[in-house]
């Protein structure tokens, strides 16, 4: 193995951890559908499905299925997956990722944000945030 294919490989290991945990640079649509949005749905639904079939639910008191246990941690810790690549595609819109703050107005906000995320194409060519993600 030469030394550009460990470079490239150890690149490719730091992108995922920095597409999960990083606030800084920018990423394209199809990254945020297929590396995290798809991602992070599915290990949810499994958790739940885990949970449902071992029991490990807690009783919310209202005579619903209950809290999940693994699904809320995850959740928890969701928080910040969902506010840092959140953070990336606001950047390649050529917005602040305190835009994701919009989340907070009742009802449209969260449709808002979906709509600025996963559909609206990113900034053509470089901006303030960094390169193009799709050049």
């Amino acid at each position: 193995m030469s030394d550009t294919d460990t470079a490239t490989e150890s690149s490719d290991n730091q992108s995922f951890v920095w597409l999960w945990t990083s606030f800084e640079g920018r990423i394209g649509r199809g990254t945020y559908w297929l590396k995290f949005f798809i991602p992070y749905l599915a290990i949810l639904i499994v958790l739940t499905i885990i949970e449902i079939t071992a029991g490990l639910t807690i009783d919310d008191g209202m005579g619903g299925g209950g809290i999940g246990i693994l699904s809320s941690i995850f959740s928890l810790i969701g928080i910040w997956f969902s506010l840092a690549a959140g953070a990336k595609r606001c950047h390649d819109r050529g917005r602040s990722g305190w835009f994701q703050a919009i989340m907070l107005i009742p009802i449209i906000g969260g449709i808002w944000l979906l709509i600025e995320l996963g559909f609206l194409k990113g900034a053509e060519g470089e901006n303030r945030f960094g390169p193009d993600p799709l050049a």
